[in-house]
């Protein structure tokens, strides 16, 4: 979200239509508003953020600790500052736990239409501008239709303003966003101007815009993750990548810059190429998502706050365990296991590493790119 939206929106609340400032002060929750400071910035990793991704780091390490005392993570990163920025601070958070110097990203993958990047969408155009690109936002604003017209009254009758459907996003927005500007993470106040329903409403509105966007609900969604899946394929077999989607061939060729026979990796990116990751994985395939009521995440098993949320991670884990001939794979997403009922998982979330791969018949198959070009 661009830091001029949030500028504008507040300037259009604390003028009146006249671009007056309003002689009294705003009533009740609002009444912070009459000597709010928007200071809020755009596209930047915020003192939390850092914090947090440094956090990250040490909960990796935390979490497989005996390999990390024994290797290395080989780390790639998306070219976007703030990814890069992220990546850094995981790193320091990862040499904080183990006492050593922080290592420096391995690759960083340029972000643009002309470079092959499984890190970042930017070469499918069929999906960027084509007939599927406003499908997320579309159905956002279906639902939008759907729950904010009483919120608009309400806050429009309260302020004396007229702000659009969108301008109500915007605001409730602002509550997150607010909310994360400060490392003490005091809840903003504009948190406090919507309803716990409200709130819920909000929550299914960007689940829709992520799943529908970006994810598997996006015909090319799933598209965009394929190059990423047939990477990660090369690494849980330790044989060459084979894919005619996005991947960097020339980076994915040499082991320099794509090793295969590492035993931990970090990549960084960003949440909507995480939905297409997870929709080529075929994580949540199977979710079926209105858009005239709310779903529960527990009924669809999916909800943008559980799958990418602030530092979303992905965690693909390669297993040998004991009394088992075959290696195996489990995918856990923000700390929870995913049940990986494609490839006939045990109540480990475990499938066989051979099992996993047949079960990735999309990557394997091109992920339809040559959709991307009609």
């Amino acid at each position: 979200m661009a830091s001029s939206t949030f500028g504008l929106l507040l300037t259009a609340i604390v003028f009146n239509a006249n671009g007056v400032v309003s002689a009294t002060e705003f009533p009740g929750d609002y009444k912070f508003l009459q000597h709010y400071n928007y200071t809020l910035g755009a596209d930047d990793l915020t003192d939390f953020g850092r914090r947090e991704m440094i956090n990250s780091g040490k909960h990796f390490v935390s979490r497989y600790d005996k390999l990390m005392r024994k290797h290395t993570a080989f780390v790639r990163s998306a070219g976007q500052d703030r990814v890069v920025e992220s990546a850094q601070k995981w790193l320091i958070g990862v040499a904080q736990s183990l006492k050593t110097q922080t290592k420096a990203i391995d690759v960083v993958i340029p972000e643009a239409t002309t470079s092959n990047n499984t890190l970042s969408h930017d070469t499918c155009p069929a999906f960027e501008s084509g007939p599927y690109s406003d499908l997320g936002s579309n159905v956002q604003k279906a639902w939008s239709s759907k729950f904010v017209p009483p919120i608009q009254k309400r806050v429009n009758g309260i302020l004396g303003t007229s702000l659009t459907t969108t301008s109500i996003i915007n605001l409730m927005d602002l509550c997150p966003y607010d909310t994360i500007a400060t490392l003490n993470t005091t809840v903003s106040p504009f948190c406090q101007l919507f309803t716990k329903d409200e709130w819920h409403s909000y929550d299914y509105y960007q689940t829709l815009g992520k799943f529908y966007g970006y994810g598997a609900g996006n015909p090319l969604g799933a598209t965009q993750g394929a190059g990423y899946v047939n990477e990660l394929l090369a690494r849980l077999t330790e044989t060459p990548v084979i894919d005619h989607t996005n991947t960097n061939t020339t980076l994915d060729a040499d082991p320099a810059t794509f090793p295969l026979h590492n035993k931990v990796y970090a990549d960084f990116s960003h949440d909507n190429d995480m939905n297409g990751i997870f929709a080529a994985l075929g994580l949540y395939n199977n979710t079926k998502l209105s858009n005239t009521t709310v779903e529960s995440a527990e009924k669809t098993g999916f909800s943008a706050a559980w799958t990418v949320p602030f530092a979303a991670r992905m965690y693909v884990e390669k297993l040998q365990c004991k009394h088992e001939k075959e290696e195996f794979v489990r995918v856990v997403v923000n700390d929870r296991v995913h049940s990986l009922g494609f490839c006939g998982g045990d109540k480990y979330g475990r499938c066989t590493l051979s099992r996993f791969v047949q079960s990735q018949g999309l990557a394997r198959g091109g992920g339809n790119w040559e959709r991307c070009h009609v």
